[in-house]
């Protein structure tokens, strides 16, 4: 069963093939991908590799956590599940709602 892997400090020139080749040195992998940012079309600094297996998984943990790519000191750990966020405007504690009160027409 495939493991997903959270990597995060990465310098922001690292791409989704440079990701996936220092994983593939370690055991297969089924895929990898950097987090772009949608405003900027720049890396956000992290991503996530998903292994083939749990073996290989725990082996890119141990050998590649903690180590450095250019310059920077790369992270990598066990990723957890992804979570729902609220959507933005709802309204309630800190959700947004109405601000129509405060603004003169």
């Amino acid at each position: 069963m495939a493991k997903k892997l959270f990597v995060g400090g990465l310098p922001y020139s690292v791409t989704d093939s440079k990701l996936e080749e220092m994983f593939a040195e370690i055991g297969t992998v089924v895929s990898a991908v950097v987090i772009i940012d949608r405003m900027t079309s720049q890396s956000k600094g992290f991503g996530f590799v998903e292994m083939e297996n749990d073996k290989d998984a725990d082996e890119a943990i141990k050998k590649l956590n903690d180590t450095e790519v250019e310059g920077r000191s790369i992270i990598v750990n066990v990723a957890r599940p992804k979570t729902e966020r609220p959507k933005f405007g709802g309204g309630g504690a800190g959700g947004g709602g109405s601000r129509r009160g405060s603004r003169r027409f």
